[in-house]
């Protein structure tokens, strides 16, 4: 196996795990970098007087934490051509500042592409903190490259059937917990709910997130390591679209959960992103909580006036 630039996809078998990926430690220096590059504004990740009278110690974003752990899957994931999609990403804690992230990944189904020279590998991602606790469990599906095009491996698994919705009893378990009594309510949030935002976001800085995230992938940092060039990082336009996100709705607590995460169009540095967002229902948990599952559809607008769908997420957050 090659390892020292990532396997293909055809030197991947079921039940093959990757897990000596660097450990990394969620420190107020890579937060504030993370911050700058993506803009999240939830409350208890920005303000740390809140988060600790809130939660008792100063919280990590979850979009820091995801993008951690989905770099350290990239040990399989060196030669992508795309990452077709996320599934059942659920958060049973939220880390702390100062909290250190180890994530182990195994292929748990793999299908050879009829009609070019690939394959879809899907991933199971699950990260844990320095006292084993787990914070992440998810499913991913990455298209790699064969070693040939003339390798036929057999692999023919049916990937529909790959991962399961969130389970956000955990998280709210946890929210519940806090005291909420100071945080702002999000009131006035109802089913049906629709915002299509006028303003966007440029993508900029995105070979530094990748480095920061420890994501290895070729297309993320080398222009010419694929025909069409170098793509954005997808954790990178969901941050984005989190950021969007949080200044419509500014008073979300936490994200507990991705239902679903499809990215079906190519983002690069420079494109500006604008999203419309779309309130699926809200559910009333134990006391004052509340679980809003939302769904955010992303496009990316170009120098030559072109607007693309590049982004499908549909995740639930919670608010009070």
């Amino acid at each position: 196996m090659s390892s020292h630039e990532g396997p293909y996809f055809d030197e991947l078998n079921v039940g093959d795990v990757f897990d000596t990926a660097p450990s990394l430690s969620l420190t107020a220096g890579r937060a504030a970098v993370h911050q700058s590059i993506l803009g999240g504004r939830l409350r208890l990740s920005l303000d740390a007087g809140l988060a600790r009278r809130v939660a008792g110690s100063e919280l990590a974003d979850p979009s820091f934490v995801w993008d951690v752990a989905i770099g350290q899957s990239t040990l399989v994931t060196r030669r992508v051509v795309a990452n077709l999609f996320y599934r059942g990403l659920a958060f049973h804690r939220l880390p702390s500042i100062g909290d250190t992230l180890t994530t182990r990944t195994e292929v748990v189904g793999l299908r050879q592409n009829a009609s070019r020279a690939s394959g879809l590998a899907a991933l199971r991602i699950t990260t844990r903190d320095q006292d084993e606790r787990l914070v992440l469990d998810f499913w991913r599906c990455a298209m790699l490259p064969l070693s040939s095009p003339e390798v036929r491996s057999g692999h023919a698994d049916d990937l529909s059937a790959i991962g399961t919705d969130p389970d956000g009893r955990s998280m709210s378990a946890a929210v519940a917990s806090w005291d909420l009594s100071g945080f702002p309510a999000s009131n006035n949030i109802a089913k049906g709910d629709r915002w299509i935002l006028e303003a966007g976001d440029v993508v900029s800085n995105a070979t530094e997130l990748a480095r920061l995230s420890l994501n290895l992938a070729h297309v993320h940092h080398d222009r010419f390591s694929q025909p069409s060039g170098r793509l954005v990082y997808g954790g990178h336009t969901i941050g984005l679209a989190l950021a969007q996100l949080t200044r419509t709705l500014p008073n979300l607590i936490t994200i507990a959960g991705w239902h679903s995460c499809d990215h079906i169009g190519p983002v690069r540095e420079g494109d500006t992103l604008v999203s419309t967002i779309e309130v699926l229902d809200v559910e009333h948990l134990a006391g004052d909580l509340k679980a809003i599952t939302l769904r955010v559809l992303v496009a990316a607008k170009r120098d030559n006036d072109e607007s693309e769908p590049v982004l499908d997420w549909k995740m639930t957050a919670l608010g009070k």
